[in-house]
């Protein structure tokens, strides 16, 4: 039999692209948003149901678990590699009224209120801004930001990179709704970088960058990289923006201050739900009167809801632990990509970890990968992956890992150990 393990380097010289598998039609099994699948929102690869019973027809073959026996093989698990999400719904919203009791917090009026209004001051002051205003969505944040700086240049390109969640992900909303028009800088394979803002063909009115690159794994540019694009940006008169969604956990590996990464950004936006773990909603932070436009164009996006307050409370009542919890996952995450790398038939990228998101290629089918993960759940109680997708190299599938909470009741040896455990279906 031909031996079937691979070395890295051997799988980058498959690729140049280790792409995502949301950029195949059909054949994701990503959250529809592109962001990390959770029970509320996603169903497991594959999931078709069990066809229903008839009378005429021969018994049908056993097919893949219901989206509710998932679930039920999911929370009956003691841990998880990749990030969840509670599907208590109800009892999270209880929780949120609780904690507004407990804290004589009083609700808002479409925003205006002082317990949404000292969140916004928290978030603009932690990054280093002098405003910010919390929206219901990132994607309607980003759009904002864009939509600003296209109509105070009247410049209506932007400069993105190819995996940017603008191009990936947001039905094209940056064009249709903004008639806005994104160039793509730089390659696949690393972040974007200041030669590529410098040696754009195009005039870019605005670059949206983004912190890490979720579709390499969590990859950052070095603090020098980042500085020098910064710089250019400057030098060139383009406005930069920053895709915050995971600027939480890039604290560590750059070792300084939230505020002085965000330095020599125009705009940021965070999100609240991603790592913080709240039930939605986003902030964008700029000047005073960057934020004082934002809030105009909120309200005509349809985004100033009546109380914004649940959305902010859901997240200021998780924000300073979660925060506080980040290092400890990204020292996880570098152990147990060591071990789980360790075994020549698995790569793992980024290899160091940069944050506690990393992405893992195997050779095999993500069916039969979907079923020996159902098979751990079973026997070892760890959930070892949401879904597996095809990538531009045959025989290859990749998986996204992020450590969090859920792997508080289980060693990395043994996390690991689970993990590995879905070799034995190749």
């Amino acid at each position: 039999m031909k031996d079937s393990r691979f070395s890295r380097a051997e799988f980058l010289g498959l690729t140049s692209l280790l792409a995502g598998s949301t950029l195949l039609p059909g054949r994701s099994h990503a959250a529809p948003d592109g962001g990390t699948p959770s029970l509320r929102t996603t169903k497991s690869p594959g999931l078709v149901g069990v066809p229903a019973a008839n009378a005429n027809a021969a018994a049908p073959k056993p097919g893949p678990p219901s989206p509710e026996e998932m679930a039920q093989l999911h929370r009956a698990c003691i841990a998880s590699l990749p990030v969840t999400s509670t599907s208590d719904d109800g009892a999270e919203y209880v929780r949120i009224g609780e904690w507004m009791q407990r804290q004589k917090l009083s609700s808002d009026t479409y925003g205006n209120g002082d317990f949404v209004q000292a969140f916004e001051k928290k978030i603009a002051d932690l990054l280093g801004f002098e405003d910010a205003c919390f929206m219901p969505t990132g994607t309607m944040a980003q759009l904002i930001a864009l939509r600003i700086y296209a109509d105070a240049s009247n410049v209506r390109t932007v400069g993105v990179h190819p995996s940017s969640h603008h191009v990936l992900h947001e039905d094209d909303a940056y064009s249709v709704l903004h008639q806005l028009r994104t160039v793509n800088l730089g390659p696949w394979t690393r972040p974007l970088l200041a030669e590529d803002v410098a040696r754009s063909p195009d005039t870019l009115g605005s670059v949206s960058v983004e912190l890490p690159v979720r579709w390499l794994g969590g990859q950052l540019q070095t603090w020098e990289q980042l500085q020098e694009l910064k710089r250019t940006c400057r030098d060139k008169k383009v406005k930069l923006h920053m895709d915050g969604a995971r600027l939480w956990e890039s604290q560590p590996f750059y070792g300084r201050s939230y505020a002085d990464i965000c330095k020599g950004f125009d705009s940021v936006y965070v999100s609240f739900y991603k790592m913080i773990g709240g039930i939605g909603g986003a902030m964008l932070v700029g000047s005073r009167d960057f934020i004082k436009e934002s809030r105009v164009w909120r309200h005509r996006h349809g985004g100033n809801l009546f109380h914004l307050a649940p959305l902010v409370a859901s997240a200021a009542m998780r924000f300073d632990a979660a925060l506080a919890a980040i290092p400890g996952y990204v020292k996880r995450a570098k152990s147990l990509t060591a071990l789980i790398a360790a075994d020549s038939r698995v790569t793992v990228l980024p290899q160091p970890v940069q944050t506690n998101m990393f992405h893992v290629f195997l050779r095999g089918s993500p069916q039969a990968y979907a079923k020996q993960r159902d098979r751990i759940a079973r026997e070892d109680r760890v959930w070892v992956a949401w879904g597996f997708g095809q990538t531009r190299v045959p025989g290859v599938v990749s998986t996204e890992l992020q450590v969090s909470e859920g792997l508080q009741n289980i060693s990395d040896a043994d996390a690991a150990k689970a993990f590995l455990r879905l070799l034995e279906a190749a």
